[in-house]
C-alpha cells in the first residue's frame, strides 16, 4: 500500500512538472508571437501619406536624414575620413594634372635646340617648361658636359625624385579607404551590443525597444562603405595618371640619352 502511494505521488510531482515547463514554454512563445506581431502591424499601419512623402524626397536629403539619424559619434569621424580624402585626391590629380607634359613636342623642342644651339639652348628650353619630364631632360642636360654616363646617372636619380614627388600623400588617401569600412563596423558592432544589452536589461524581445539601435548600427556600416567606395574610385583615376606620367619619364630619358649620344658624335 505504502508502494502504490509512492507511485501515485511521484507520477503527481512530474506531471505537476511536466504543465509547469509546458506553461512557461507556451508563454515564452506567446510573447515571441506577439513581438513579431506588434513589428507587422507598426509596418502595416505606417500612413500612405508619410510613404508617398519619403518618395518624393531627393536623394541628396535622405542622404542627410539618414546620416543625422546614424549618430553623431562614428559617423562625424566617417565623415571626416571622407572629407580629408577628398581633399588630398583633389589635390594630388591638380598637381598629376599640371605635371603632365605634351612630351612629343618637348622631345622636338629640345632635339631642335641641340641641333641649333648646343646644350644650353635645350637647358633654356627645358626651364620654360614645366612638368617632371622637362625637370628629368634639365638634370641630364645639365650633367651631359660629364660625359653620356653621369648625365644617365643623373636622369635615373631624379628620375626616382620625381616619382616620390608624384606618390606623395597617395598612401594617406589608402589609409582612408581602409579605415572608413572598418569604423563602420565598429559602430555596427556597438550598436548590436547596445541592443542586446537593452534586451538583457528589461527581459523582453521588442521591434520597437531594440530597433533604434539596429538602424543606427547598420547606418555607420553603409555611410563607411559608401566613403570607401567613393575614395577608391579617386585612388584608382590617381594611381593611373601616375603610371601614365612614369612610362612618359622612363620613355623620355631614353631618348635624351640617345640624343646626347648623337650629339656627342
Amino acid at each position: 500500500m505504502k508502494r502504490l502511494f509512492s507511485i501515485l505521488v511521484m507520477t503527481g510531482l512530474f506531471v505537476l512538472s511536466t504543465n509547469t515547463v509546458s506553461a512557461k514554454a507556451n508563454a515564452m512563445v506567446s510573447n515571441l508571437s506577439a513581438t513579431v506581431s506588434a513589428a507587422v502591424m507598426t509596418i502595416q499601419e505606417t500612413p500612405a501619406e508619410e510613404m508617398a512623402a519619403d518618395a518624393e524626397k531627393g536623394f541628396t536629403q535622405v542622404l542627410k536624414e539618414q546620416f543625422i539619424q546614424g549618430g553623431a559619434g562614428f559617423m562625424g569621424i566617417v565623415l571626416l575620413c571622407l572629407i580629408l580624402g577628398l581633399a588630398v585626391a583633389i589635390e594630388r590629380i591638380i598637381y598629376l594634372n599640371m605635371a603632365s607634359t605634351n612630351t612629343t613636342k618637348l622631345k622636338q623642342q629640345v632635339e631642335d635646340a641641340l641641333a641649333s644651339g648646343g646644350i644650353e639652348a635645350a637647358k633654356e628650353v627645358c626651364r620654360n617648361t614645366k612638368g617632371p619630364v622637362a625637370s628629368i631632360y634639365y638634370q641630364g642636360l645639365d650633367r651631359a658636359g660629364e660625359g653620356v654616363e653621369s648625365a644617365e646617372k643623373a636622369v635615373v636619380a631624379y628620375g626616382g625624385v620625381q616619382m616620390g614627388q608624384l606618390e606623395k600623400n597617395v598612401s594617406w588617401l589608402t589609409l582612408f579607404i581602409a579605415i572608413a569600412p572598418m569604423l563602420g563596423f565598429m559602430g555596427t558592432v556597438i550598436g548590436m551590443i547596445q541592443a542586446f544589452q537593452k534586451i538583457s536589461a528589461v527581459g523582453n524581445l521588442s521591434a520597437s525597444l531594440i530597433a533604434g539601435y539596429i538602424q543606427v548600427a547598420l547606418l555607420t556600416t553603409v555611410f563607411g562603405l559608401i566613403t570607401a567606395i567613393i575614395l577608391q574610385v579617386f585612388y584608382n583615376y590617381i594611381i593611373a595618371k601616375i603610371d601614365s606620367i612614369v612610362n612618359d619619364m622612363e620613355d623620355s630619358s631614353i631618348t635624351l640619352i640617345d640624343m646626347l649620344v648623337d650629339h656627342k658624335k
